[in-house]
C-alpha cells in the first residue's frame, strides 16, 4: 500500500461501498469510516423523506470527511466510503494531499443498483433517490487517481483490485 494512503470507496447508493470498503480495510489493516456517520441529523431526515441533498447540505459533511482523510493520511492511512458523485466533491476530499488519496469507483447497471437498494433493510436512502444520484454522477477523470470497478464482480474480487491498485 502506498504509505499513508486513504482509499475512498465511491459510488451511488446500492453500489456495495460498505461491503467492499470493509474488505479493503481488513486486508490493509487500516481504520474504516462510513460517510453516513458524518451526516447531520437534518441531512439524514431529509434523505429519509426522499429529498435529495443540496450542495449547501453536503458542505459540512464533505468537510468532516476531508478532515478524517487528512488525519488518516498523517497517521497511516485508512478507508472511507463516500458517494463522491461530483468532481468538486472529490477535489474537496483530496484536500491538500491528492497524492495520498485513491478513489475506487464502484460502477454498474442501474437495474442492478435498484435491485440491491430494494432488497436492503435498515438504511435511510430510499430507492427513489437513485435517479438523482445517477444524474449527479461525474465519472473519475483521467487526471484523478483512481480505478473504476464493475459491481457485478464479487466483493472480494473488487477488494483485491483496490489493493492491487495501491501496490502499483
Amino acid at each position: 500500500m502506498g504509505e499513508h494512503t486513504v482509499v475512498v470507496v465511491m459510488g451511488v447508493s446500492g453500489s456495495g461501498k460498505t461491503t467492499v470498503a470493509a474488505q479493503v480495510a481488513q486486508r490493509l489493516g487500516v481504520p474504516l469510516a462510513e460517510a453516513d456517520e458524518f451526516h447531520s441529523r437534518a441531512n439524514i431526515e431529509k434523505m429519509t423523506s426522499g429529498v435529495p441533498l443540496t450542495d449547501t447540505d453536503r458542505a459540512p459533511w464533505l468537510a468532516a470527511i476531508a478532515e478524517w482523510i487528512a488525519e488518516r493520511v498523517a497517521d497511516g492511512g485508512g478507508v472511507v466510503t463516500c458517494s463522491a458523485l461530483k468532481r468538486r466533491y472529490r477535489d474537496e476530499l483530496r484536500g491538500t494531499t491528492p497524492d495520498h488519496v485513491l478513489f475506487a469507483h464502484l460502477d454498474g447497471p442501474e437495474a442492478v443498483l435498484a435491485d440491491r437498494i430494494g432488497h436492503r433493510s435498515g438504511h435511510f436512502m430510499p430507492p427513489a433517490l437513485l435517479a438523482s444520484q445517477l444524474a449527479d454522477l461525474e465519472p473519475l477523470a483521467e487526471d484523478e487517481r483512481g480505478v473504476r470497478l464493475d459491481i457485478t464482480d464479487p466483493p472480494d474480487v473488487l477488494a483485491g483490485r483496490v489493493v492491487a491498485e495501491l501496490a502499483r
